[in-house]
C-alpha cells in the first residue's frame, strides 16, 4: 500500500557531492542530488525493514554553484569480505589526492511517500502494533521534528554533513531550468543480492523541480538487497529501540 499523503522534508548543507558513474578517476557531481541520495537521507532518518520510500520529485532551493577541491582518497575499493582499508604513517601507498567538482551552499526539499506491502499490513491487522502507512509517517514527522536519525545524513559523501528540518512557507522552487541528460536513479537488487544500476534520461530539471520517473519508482519496490547478518546484541538494542518508538504513537 503507498501512502496517499507526502512527506516533505528540507535538506541543506555547506558542500554536497553526487558523483557521476560515467565519469572515472576524478570526482564530479550531478548538479542536483540523485533519487538515490534522497532516499539514504530518508533512510538515515527513519529506516524499517517494513517499508520503503518512493521518491517522488525534489526541489531545489539554491542556486547551482559547483566548486573545485582537493581530498586525499584511496586506490582499493573496500568491501565487506576484504575487511577495513587502513592508512598510517607507515603504510600509506594506498592513499592517493584526487580533485573533485563538487557543489556549493545547496539546499533542497524532498518528497517522498512510503509503501508498505499489503501482507505486511494484513499479518499484523490484529497484533499488538499493527503495520500502517500512517503510523510510519507520524514516526518519520515526530524525528524530523526532533532532529533525530540512526546516522547523520550527508550530501553524496559522508564528510558533506545534511542538515534537514521541516520545510517553511518561504521555501520556494528556484526559478530555474538546468538540462541534465542521463542521471542515476538507484542501485536494484535481485533476489540473490546481484545489483544493477538504474538510470533515467532526458533529465532535466524545470524551473527548479527534477521530477523522479513512476516506472523506476515501482521497479525499486521489488529490489531486495541482501544485508549481512548482526550480532545478537545489536538485534536486541533495535528491537528495544523499536518498542519505546512504537509505545509513543
Amino acid at each position: 500500500m503507498l501512502d496517499k499523503e507526502t512527506i516533505r522534508l528540507k535538506v541543506t548543507g555547506d558542500f554536497a557531492c553526487f558523483t557521476r558513474p560515467d565519469l572515472k578517476v576524478e570526482r564530479m557531481s550531478y548538479p542536483c542530488m540523485t533519487p538515490s541520495a534522497a532516499r539514504g537521507i530518508l533512510e538515515a532518518i527513519l529506516w524499517k525493514k517494513e517499508f520503503q520510500w518512493l521518491i517522488k520529485r525534489i526541489i531545489v532551493l539554491k542556486p547551482i554553484k559547483f566548486a573545485s577541491i582537493k581530498r586525499n582518497e584511496i586506490k582499493k575499493k573496500q568491501s565487506y569480505k576484504s575487511g577495513p582499508i587502513y592508512i598510517t604513517k607507515e603504510n600509506n601507498e594506498n592513499r592517493v589526492q584526487r580533485n573533485s567538482i563538487v557543489l556549493k551552499d545547496v539546499g533542497y526539499i524532498i518528497e517522498a511517500s512510503i509503501y508498505v506491502d499489503e501482507d505486511v499490513i494484513r499479518r499484523t491487522k490484529n497484533s499488538e502494533h499493527p503495520i500502517t502507512v500512517k503510523k510510519y509517517r507520524e514516526m518519520f514527522e515526530r524525528r524530523v521534528k526532533k532532529g533525530q536519525c540512526w546516522h547523520q545524513p550527508c550530501l553524496g559523501t559522508r564528510e558533506f554533513v545534511a542538515d534537514f528540518s521541516i520545510p517553511e512557507e518561504h521555501d520556494k522552487p528556484l526559478d530555474i531550468t538546468y538540462p541534465i541528460g542521463s542521471m542515476l536513479y538507484d542501485m536494484y537488487y535481485d533476489e540473490k543480492g546481484n545489483a544493477t544500476p538504474l538510470f533515467f534520461y532526458d533529465v532535466a530539471i524545470v524551473n527548479g523541480v527534477l521530477e523522479c520517473p513512476e516506472d523506476k519508482a515501482k521497479k525499486m519496490l521489488s529490489s531486495s538487497h541482501l544485508q549481512p547478518k548482526q550480532s545478537d546484541e545489536y538485534n536486541r538494542v533495535v528491537y528495544e529501540h523499536y518498542k519505546e518508538e512504537e509505545a509513543d504513537i
